[in-house]
């Protein structure tokens, strides 16, 4: 899969898991595509350590969206802890 089409299904599996956990974030599109970017890459690690599977191979594979989705949700919980941890402020270093 390419770049571009892999930040597209970032981007699109970062909304979906907003829509699936509706609430106040703090961001806009740009964290949104991060977090499923990230998400993806999750979803995918996860998938192919417990199920040995590859799915993030094809763009319209159904395997592919949902390693993506799952993984961008469980992306935004940890996101959500983290800021709303620090009174909605972001952690620094």
């Amino acid at each position: 899969m390419g770049i571009i089409a892999f930040i597209i299904l970032g981007l699109l599996a970062g909304l979906i898991a907003k829509a699936i956990m509706p609430g106040s974030d703090p961001g806009g599109y740009i964290v949104t595509t991060i977090i499923g970017v990230v998400g993806a890459l999750l979803g995918g690690f996860l998938a192919a350590a417990i199920f040995g599977a590859h799915p993030l191979d094809e763009f319209f594979d159904i395997s592919t969206w949902l390693t993506a989705i799952i993984g961008s949700i469980i992306l935004l919980a940890l996101y959500r802890v983290i800021t709303n941890r620090n009174d909605g402020r972001a952690l620094r270093a």
